[in-house]
């Protein structure tokens, strides 16, 4: 691909896409639209948390909705100070801080937001999450751990997307 068509593509108005499309798609589709959305801009505020596991079976939806009711409910993003807590347990306890910015992705060079544990935490210092915008206020995430991408999740709310 060339550096306009890069470039064009990363200009591209974010789709409609909701969390319910996204745990409908496959893998590879959820490949194919990380690898061309945007970065956006680093969200800021309270970000809804969705995990896409298992996506396009059956399963995805019932997992998400068990993970968001039982253990992870999405993050809490200061883009000023560049960190991040995830709201965890039903009490949304704000645990397990990472460091947010721009760079680039793991995936493909391009672009994204960077949620690094590598830092700040003990528990989740071999975590790495990139994030690409896919609909208003709408991200896709992918989650490495180490060099091993492992899970799909988005993010929803705040400002900025």
């Amino acid at each position: 691909m060339t550096t306009s068509e890069t470039a064009a593509r990363d200009r591209r108005a974010p789709s409609g896409l909701t969390e319910t499309d996204l745990l409908a798609m496959r893998n590879a589709e959820l490949d194919e639209l990380f690898r061309t959305s945007p970065a956006g801009v680093v969200p800021d505020g309270t970000l809804r948390g969705t995990v896409v596991a298992l996506p396009g079976t059956p399963l995805a939806a019932p997992i998400a909705a068990l993970t968001y009711a039982l253990l992870w409910q999405g993050k809490v993003v200061s883009r000023r100070r560049g960190v991040l807590k995830n709201r965890l347990t039903p009490l949304r306890l704000r645990l397990v801080k990472a460091l947010v910015g721009p760079a680039p992705s793991w995936v493909d060079a391009r672009p994204c937001v960077v949620l690094d544990y590598s830092r700040t935490s003990e528990v989740a210092r071999l975590v790495r999450d990139e994030l690409r915008l896919v609909g208003p206020h709408l991200y896709l995430g992918v989650v490495w751990l180490g060099h091993r991408r492992v899970l799909w999740f988005t993010l929803r709310g705040g400002s900025g997307g």
